[in-house]
């Protein structure tokens, strides 16, 4: 068998139950653990190996994850994903932001090489309130874009990358992500996706440069409004 003919097994073999529980917000999800324990059983002539490293780019900490998966040196296939760390993150230290974006990035990296589709899972997508479906389809184009500029950056060894120009304009972003954060409370924030939490960072960061204080003014407090909570949360 070629690489691709065991790879192409493995993900028609494969079942991957979502194990874990998140009790708060109701729904079911799979770790990374909890896919590397699954496909363990399938690896009969190949190894499969999941590393990551952190990587920096415009200043802001990201960890690389690379799932791998070998029959020789020389015949093997691999995915790659990224996620960027929260500058802070409540209830947690410096040592477990970095677990847990590396945690993070490692289960996508996984799901992008074994054909896993979590893009139904709570922590892929918000669809408990149908009327985010545009901001969040938004979200998800931009993050796909940025991880695209992130790649040619890397491949080209660049030390940072060229943000790529939003469709929207400024006014339109902010409306958007003002509305948005309305309608959020604290339970369905906790929910947010990775690619909406990264939407509004990157616009407050946006607004910050460009001096336009009332609007992010108007973002930061709905932020903290959601954000005002007492027990912490897991990543």
């Amino acid at each position: 068998m070629t690489i691709y003919e065991e790879l192409s097994r493995i993900q028609k073999e494969l079942k991957a139950p979502k194990n874990q529980r998140n009790n708060f917000g109701g729904y079911n999800y799979r770790s990374c653990e909890d896919i590397l324990e699954a496909v363990k059983p399938l690896l009969d002539n190949c190894v499969l190996t999941v590393s990551d490293e952190v990587i920096v780019l415009d200043g802001r900490y990201y960890v690389k994850a690379t799932a791998c998966l070998a029959l020789s040196k020389d015949e093997f296939v691999e995915n790659t994903a990224y996620a960027r760390e929260a500058e802070s993150k409540k209830g947690m230290d410096e040592a477990q932001i970095t677990g847990a974006t590396s945690s993070y990035a490692r289960k996508y990296a996984l799901n992008g090489l074994l054909a896993i589709d979590d893009t139904r899972d709570a922590d892929a997508t918000n669809t408990h309130d149908k009327g985010t479906d545009n901001f969040s389809k938004e979200a998800a184009a931009a993050k796909a874009a940025q991880t695209k500029a992130i790649n040619k950056a890397i491949a080209a060894g660049a030390s940072s990358y060229e943000q790529p120009k939003p469709q929207k304009t400024l006014s339109e972003r902010y409306e958007a992500s003002l509305k948005w954060l309305n309608e959020q409370t604290s339970e369905t924030y906790r929910k947010a996706t990775k690619s909406q939490i990264d939407y509004v960072n990157n616009l407050c960061s946006e607004l910050k440069e460009k001096g336009s204080v009332v609007w992010l003014d108007a973002i930061m407090s709905e932020l903290n409004r959601l954000t005002d909570i007492k027990d912490n949360i897991p990543y």
